[in-house]
């Protein structure tokens, strides 16, 4: 927030307390049944107010999810340039996981409302669009003999990885981050390209 004026400090306060709230009542009522009017009430801002930094409510829940890009390719950009891309990837995807601070059971509650809230499955399938996309982009960076097309598989691999990974720590309690479960995913990549 260095540089930045009062006012857009106070905006970045209010957009986060909107989404902390939106989130929140997500993952307790259920994201169907939370209407804007509950989050703009909970948050103390008015309807119009909401609709200046969200347009709809998944747009709260991309918000959430802010940043996550950024952390896969600046973790994938720091790894050593003789690394083969699949172990780049992993070690992004275990940087992601280790991005995630705070209370896991929430953080496991809030992934798991996003995960299976059919109405939210755009939204899902959306950020993971745009981590192939921007993965694609950074191995190809990073390795110029990489060509498009295998820079995106490659990426595609990755992300899909991580799905599977995701989808287990899913169906399980959530008492710890999915670590265990993203190296198992990629040791699984492996051995089957080994085959």
């Amino acid at each position: 927030m260095a540089g930045q004026g009062l006012r857009e400090r106070k905006q970045q306060r209010q957009r986060a307390a909107i989404v902390e709230v939106g989130m929140r009542l997500f993952t307790e009522k259920g994201f169907d049944a939370t209407t804007v009017e509950e989050i703009a009430d909970t948050a103390e801002v008015s309807r119009r107010t909401l609709f200046r930094y969200f347009g709809t409510k998944g747009d709260i829940v991309m918000d959430w999810a802010r940043g996550t890009t950024e952390t896969l390719c600046s973790a994938l950009r720091a790894r050593p340039l003789d690394e083969s891309p699949m172990e780049s990837l992993r070690a992004a995807f275990q940087a992601l996981n280790r991005s995630f601070t705070g209370d896991v059971s929430a953080i496991h509650a809030q992934a798991l409302m996003v995960e299976r809230t059919t109405s939210l499955r755009p939204y899902s399938m959306l950020k993971h669009a745009q981590w192939e996309e921007a993965l694609a982009a950074a191995l190809a960076e990073r390795d110029r003999r990489l060509d498009t097309a295998t820079s995106a598989l490659l990426a595609r691999i990755g992300v899909a990885a991580f799905r599977v990974a995701l989808d287990e720590w899913l169906n399980g309690d959530g008492s710890d981050l999915p670590i265990e479960l993203t190296d198992r995913a990629f040791d699984l990549v492996r051995e089957t390209t080994r085959k």
